[in-house]
């Protein structure tokens, strides 16, 4: 591995012309993809073996009308304080706008909150129901604007109304702390490298990284009907490994060139060393993300793919554009130690200053002397960052958790006012009575049985297809759709159902938004231990062929079980208790989104294992090369510390960025995964890690001989390079004296 990327890494420096041309074609096909491409939707949400999965592809089937999965609008209104919709003035201007309502061509009814009985019981709020035949994000923007437009002609009229659903759907923006973020981590870049121009390398390389992925993600998104969330999560991940992955290249080439080495020869060094570092901790990374195609949701799975596809892409320019912009940029990046004139003096001479040990030294030293009362704080501290997961509340966020400026939310807030909170969340009972001798009587059956449920407030009459063999029933329940009692009330009427299977032969099933959510989240629980087993799994066999050894993977496993946990526990803090919300931006807290834990392990496994890698493979060279384990723990300090606070820093940054989106699945993942690389990187992999190793000295490197011999060497550490620098060496004596 090493030589083949040595020589990958000079073949980039001398054909610099050619790999830069590559790059910048691939750049602009893909470009020219995604402003060629049609606009894409919102990618289709399906959870494969579920019932109410199963539900909405009866109703596909057996109401073809119907646009199941199609967008819905419910438009609020309210009279003024005092009065009633049903005021001559107030029910004309309600009828007006639910005749404007239905003239869209995209429109497959509205129902009329007067025939339809759709007001509450002080006669003060009612509401229309729009359906269309395509979802949020496949709506023209006519559409939407005829929406806008009949809302503020009645509420020219006096009315208040306001608009949930999701036929406003729109692309979440994530506001200026991404750019922030970007700026923070040039900012450290330029700190860590010395110079404007070793700094720019890396931000260079990531956006081109970035934009090529990006921009075939938009390409391919609507064939593929890939979400907007897929292409912003490729955007967080690919820009922070990419980054961080040039960095660890362009940090070993300085530290080759401060021993003296020529360019090229340096350039070679750095991508067989810190290279293979960056291939397998890419593929961590990629397996990690890849796996989540165990879940079996599509949507998850296309967003997993697409994220791993930045991230190869993160790699491949990482060992082949840095070494051709690293022979542009030639005498402008400085070796290791020396520093330009605009950021400080020149490297003194050794003889005119004493040698004092870097940060990382020191700190390491300290570990390997005190390693169990550094392991001891560490346990303790992640312990209790990982306490609120013991009260962690499982969801997907609805018009209830949108910021209280939007129109959603104040739809959400009338609809809750004036019939309750289980409103909002109504569930779709739906009966496949094909079986049946006599539809309707089963029909008759379920509804009453629904009605002796505890925490039901109506049910409404079954509505029958013209077939006559199926029927839906609404059910609205009396709690939140968010709650622990409508999952209650979801898992009774399943149960119930069972018992009007038997008696008439008709199938009951539980449908509907609300009711989607819950089994979505059964699915992501069911999924996250075989997840977790494969994940970890597969990435422990490759670290045991990195680093030849067993204990040290099984280390690095465990370490980052601690930091997820607290991680998730920060999380639970902020965006369900409530700590801190208003500084990060949180108007309403409530159920952790469903998919984060799974998520958080995919991807935060991926990115614990870079840091695992690159620190602990300068660790393993150094014992390679003959140094005690303790002394081989500082020395993969005293070369490694640096850059990787640098990386976990950027990481953090660029993550945090996204902090500032309006949508919440994103805000809570960018938030989530920066103070998982704070616990990883600078907790588990700068404390915990030296510790253990400390502790564990000769024996965290052992392997079994049968074992040794039958893994594949990687090399890593670069051992082969010896032999292809003597090489290299040979011939250019040979051509000197020619």
């Amino acid at each position: 591995m090493a030589t083949f990327l040595y020589r990958l890494g000079r073949f980039a420096f001398r054909r610099r012309h050619f790999v830069a041309l590559i790059w910048v074609a691939l750049l602009t096909l893909a470009g020219v993809g995604a402003a060629s491409a049609p606009a894409a939707g919102s990618g289709s949400f399906s959870i494969p073996g579920t019932e109410a999965q199963k539900a909405f592809d009866l109703l596909d089937e057996r109401f073809p009308g119907m646009s199941a999965d199609g967008a819905t609008a419910r438009v609020v209104f309210q009279a003024p304080d005092g009065q009633k919709l049903s005021a001559a003035d107030h029910k004309s201007a309600v009828e007006e706008a639910v005749k404007d309502l239905g003239t869209g061509p995209e429109v497959v009814s509205v129902t009329d909150p007067f025939a339809t009985k759709s007001v509450s019981k002080d006669g003060s709020v009612g509401y229309a129901q729009v359906r269309y035949e395509v979802s949020g994000m496949e709506l023209e923007e006519s559409t939407k604007e005829a929406l806008e437009h009949a809302a503020e002609d009645a509420r020219d009229s006096g009315l208040t109304v306001e608009i949930g659903g999701d036929a406003l759907q729109a692309t979440p923006e994530t506001g200026s702390t991404e750019i922030i973020g970007i700026a923070v981590a040039a900012v450290v870049l330029v700190i860590t490298l010395g110079s404007l121009v070793a700094a720019g390398l890396p931000l260079l390389t990531a956006l081109i990284g970035v934009g090529i992925g990006v921009s075939t993600i938009t390409a391919l998104a609507s064939a593929l009907e890939l979400g907007s969330t897929t292409s912003t999560l490729a955007m967080m991940i690919g820009l922070a490994v990419g980054i961080d992955y040039a960095l660890f290249i362009v940090s070993r080439y300085r530290a080759e060139l401060a021993e003296g080495r020529d360019r090229e020869e340096a350039v070679g060094r750095a991508v067989g060393t810190a290279g293979s570092a960056v291939v397998f901790a890419g593929l961590t990374v990629v397996i990690a993300l890849v796996g989540l195609a165990v879940v079996n949701i599509p949507m998850l799975t296309k967003m997993g793919v697409a994220a791993a596809g930045t991230v190869v892409i993160a790699v491949l320019i990482a060992l082949t554009m840095i070494p051709a912009l690293l022979g542009y940029a030639g005498r402008k990046v400085q070796p290791a130690g020396a520093r330009s004139k605009r950021f400080g003096r020149r490297k003194a001479a050794a003889e005119d200053r004493p040698a004092t040990p870097n940060m990382g030294t020191r700190w390491a030293s300290f570990v390997v002397r005190r390693p169990v009362a550094v392991l001891l704080f560490g346990i303790i501290g992640l312990g209790a960052a990982a306490v609120p997961v013991g009260s962690l509340e499982l969801g997907l966020p609805d018009d209830g958790s949108q910021p209280t400026s939007t129109t959603q939310r104040r739809a959400y807030d009338l609809l809750s006012e004036g019939f309750g909170p289980g409103f909002n969340g109504p569930l779709m009972v739906v009966g496949d009575a094909k079986g049946s001798d006599d539809p309707k009587a089963a029909a008759a059956e379920v509804a009453d049985e629904i009605k002796g449920l505890d925490g039901v407030v109506t049910v409404a009459p079954a509505t029958f297809n013209k077939a006559g063999d199926t029927f839906t029933i609404t059910v609205v329940p009396d709690s939140k759709p968010s709650s622990t009692q409508t999952e209650d009330l979801v898992h009774a009427i399943r149960d119930t159902g069972a018992g009007v299977q038997a008696d008439t032969g008709t199938e009951v099933l539980v449908s509907g938004t609300t009711a989607m959510n819950i089994d979505f989240s059964q699915k992501m629980n069911d999924a996250l231990v075989p997840y977790l087993a494969l994940v970890v799994g597969l990435a422990f066999l490759l670290l045991i062929a990195v680093f030849r050894s067993i204990l040290v993977p099984l280390k690095a496993a465990l370490g980052f079980l601690l930091s997820v946990l607290a991680a998730l526990g920060a999380v639970v803090a902020v965006f369900q208790w409530g700590w801190l919300s208003g500084l990060m931006g949180v108007e309403e807290t409530g159920p952790i989104m469903s998919m984060m834990p799974i998520f958080m392990v995919g991807v935060v496994f991926g990115l614990a294992m870079d840091y695992e890698v690159f620190l602990v493979t300068r660790m393993r060279e150094a014992y390679v090369h003959g140094e005690s384990p303790s002394q081989a723990v500082v020395t993969g300090f005293k070369h490694g510390a640096r850059v990787v606070t640098a990386a976990a820093v950027i990481m953090m940054a660029v993550f945090a960025g996204f902090i500032g989106s309006s949508e919440s699945m994103v805000k809570m993942i960018g938030f989530g995964l920066a103070i998982a690389v704070f616990f990883d990187a600078f907790v588990v992999r700068m404390a915990i890690v030296p510790a253990v190793l400390a502790l564990l000295g000769k024996r965290a490197w052992w392997l079994p001989k049968w074992l040794d011999r039958a893994l594949p060497n990687v090399d890593v550490e670069g051992e082969g390079l010896k032999a292809a620098a003597e090489a290299h060496a040979g011939k250019d004596k040979e051509l000197v004296r020619a």
